[in-house]
């Protein structure tokens, strides 16, 4: 039985001389007022209201309406290149903001873009390089002022194990880079065009347990492969999931593991996270924990340098490209078979990369109380990673880790990214040939310490209390990626949000109605036990509109209430059932499954010889009975506008037929 819908209070039924029909009206005697029908729309305009509705539902051309032809032009550009519009009020005071949050984020990001390149499977300077060009188109393009643009480790991780599965990154190497780069490109071009097509609503089908589940398992897979540095295992295992790495792992105990990384990897581990400790229980000290990263690559590359620890085992990054992103135009491939892998690539990274970013930066938005479009964030995430294929990058997106430190510094604008992207052009060409001696054991110590907090449990088990359904959901994406794969885990956690939709639009819930003593509102028994079943009288709430897809499950689940309900009358020896009352209020729409599973609905009952009752059906609902005359069919006095009018108008006839 499902739960109630909560609806507005009925008024009070009155007894009241009859009215006559007037057009559009169903006149019924006892009623005040009548089911109204909605004015006839031609079929062009409804077409285009429903479109306009369903891709434009937040207006995006108001601002346009009556606006001389300059004026467009400008607003155009502003909603283009939103920097155009806050740029003419951005002072001295907000630089200072933005200035402390990009020096902030940047000391963050340079150690975390080098370990996640090596978990893209690629060279170090790739990382740099993708926190240098895209956060500076995004500065541009992009309506968050807190996001803060760079690689991230889900989707690094992501897409290593999907490029990797197509070429190997160790004897293929040139043909590897290739193929990032052709994936970052028809990533970006995904992006772009669900923006520009004003298809974001697509990746709102990855359900918030399914993205809980899904982060967890590839904050676990994450860790796990960074066993390999953290221990010092020269021969790795290439599956990512956790039978395959602990086989790896425990395979190399006697020979592979090298104490000397395991002491620095665990004494830098503990550091990072008694930081992170730190800056979650004191919030002004923020800044701790986001340093602390680029403080553990500083020590522990001095610490190498002079005990010579790589002559001991100790692997180190060794050597990273100095200067800027050089172009990659010509490695991106727009035909062939690396350019379909490319594609297949690239869309799964983008729907994950999209996920990631417009979730974030909604939630930096709400609490800054801004409105963040969507749709524009696409465009502005496409173009900075169609860009940045051009530019040496793979897919960046939103860091929610950066993000958050961003924020907490006191980011005004999205200049922060800009004053990011500056530091970290200074790094490629004046610093990098001092990462020479940093030790992998660092790099893993700091994606350990970063994708933990991908790890909800706390959400995990909010969502267990409140839905089991989705609950599963959640687990199934887990343990997808834990024990199988990346991308079999995703493809488990759309599965099921799919799945959840289906199962909701198929199997809508149904309820018995009951009146509550001295009033006419009607609510579900189950939910108010005190409410009473009115003598000779069935009262149902669909609570769903009413399509093909579950069009016969709501008419097996009427007859199936009434079915019961009259064994229980008759097992008390009480007054059978005459009138069956549909409650139509949560019926936003039907369709002509919907209307044929009425009227079917209406045989079975007439071979019962109860009469079907609806009462407050809505505009579009009523206009679609009238055209199929299904108003004629049950008679329009068996319409009503409440059930409170339609049990006034039912219960006497019932008691008169005793």
């Amino acid at each position: 039985m499902g739960h109630s819908v909560p609806d507005g209070v009925e008024n009070k039924a009155s007894d009241a001389a009859s009215l006559h029909s007037s057009h559009g009206q169903i006149e019924n005697p006892q009623s005040v007022h009548k089911v109204g029908f909605p004015p006839r729309r031609k079929f062009f305009r409804e077409f285009t209201d429903t479109l306009k509705e369903t891709l434009f539902a937040d207006d995006p051309l108001h601002p346009y309406k009556d606006q001389p032809g300059s004026r467009k032009l400008i607003l155009g550009l502003q909603f283009l290149f939103p920097i155009l519009e806050w740029g003419r009020n951005y002072n001295f005071s907000k630089l200072k903001g933005d200035l402390v949050a990009g020096l902030t984020i940047a000391s963050l990001c340079i150690p975390q873009d080098i370990g996640y390149a090596k978990l893209a499977n690629m060279d170090p300077q790739y990382g740099l390089y993708s926190s240098f060009v895209p956060p500076l188109i995004y500065s541009v393009m992009g309506s968050s002022r807190d996001i803060a643009i760079g690689p991230v480790a889900v989707v690094s991780l992501l897409l290593g194990t999907l490029l990797q599965n197509e070429v190997d990154p160790v004897t293929q190497k040139e043909e590897y880079i290739w193929l990032a780069f052709t994936a970052t490109f028809f990533a970006g071009i995904t992006q772009a065009a669900l923006g520009f097509l004003r298809l974001g609503f697509l990746i709102e089908f990855l359900s918030h347990a399914a993205i809980v589940g899904f982060m967890g398992g590839a904050a676990i897979t994450i860790a796990l492969q960074q066993l390999k540095g953290f221990l010092g295992i020269r021969n790795f295992t290439k599956k990512s999931d956790i039978i395959s790495v602990m086989k790896s792992v425990w395979g190399s105990v006697h020979h592979g593991w090298n104490w000397e990384t395991i002491l620095i990897g665990s004494a830098f581990l503990a550091f990072l996270l008694l930081t992170k400790y730190i800056g979650k229980k004191r919030k002004s000290l923020f800044w701790v924990p986001a340093i602390a990263p680029l403080i553990s690559v500083i020590l522990s590359t001095l610490f190498v340098y002079i005990t010579h620890a790589e002559k001991h085992g100790v692997q180190i990054v060794k050597h990273i490209d100095k200067g800027i992103n050089p172009s990659s135009v010509n490695k991106i491939h727009f035909t062939g078979s690396y350019a379909a892998k490319g594609f297949k690539i690239g869309l799964i990274a983008a729907m994950v990369a999209l996920t990631e970013a417009v979730a974030i930066g909604r939630t930096f938005a709400a609490m800054k109380d801004y409105q963040l479009d969507g749709n524009k964030e696409m465009v502005a995430l496409g173009t900075m990673n169609i860009i940045g294929s051009m530019t040496s990058c793979y897919v960046a997106t939103g860091s929610f880790s950066r993000s958050a430190v961003n924020y907490m510094a006191g980011c005004q604008t999205s200049v922060s990214n800009m004053i990011m992207s500056a530091v970290v052009l200074l790094t490629l060409e004046l610093i990098t040939p001092l990462f020479k001696y940093t030790p992998n054991a660092i790099l893993a110590s700091i994606i350990i310490s970063a994708v933990i907090g991908l790890i909800d449990y706390e959400a995990a088990y909010l969502i267990w209390k409140i839905d089991k359904l989705d609950f599963i959901a959640c687990m199934g994406a887990f343990f997808g990626v834990v024990f199988i794969s990346v991308e079999i885990g995703l493809l488990i956690a759309v599965s099921i949000s799919l799945a959840k939709i289906l199962l909701q639009v198929t199997r809508p819930r149904t309820a018995l109605l009951g009146n509550l003593p001295r009033t006419t509102v009607y609510r579900n028994i189950e939910q108010y036990p005190e409410a009473l079943k009115v003598p000779g009288v069935l009262i149902v709430r669909v609570d769903s509109a009413i399509y093909f897809t579950n069009s016969n499950y709501v008419k097996e689940r009427i007859l199936r209430w009434l079915r019961d309900e009259e064994e229980q009358l008759k097992a008390k020896q009480l007054p059978r059932i005459d009138f069956l009352i549909v409650e139509m209020s949560p019926v936003t729409d039907i369709d002509t499954s919907g209307i044929h599973a009425l009227e079917e609905l209406h045989k079975s009952l007439q071979k019962r010889s109860v009469q079907l009752v609806l009462a407050n059906p809505g505009p579009v609902v009523i206009d679609k009975l009238r055209l199929a005359k299904f108003t004629e069919l049950i008679g329009q006095d068996n319409i009503f506008l409440t059930v409170g009018e339609a049990v006034m108008t039912c219960a006497p006839k019932s008691t008169e037929d005793v």
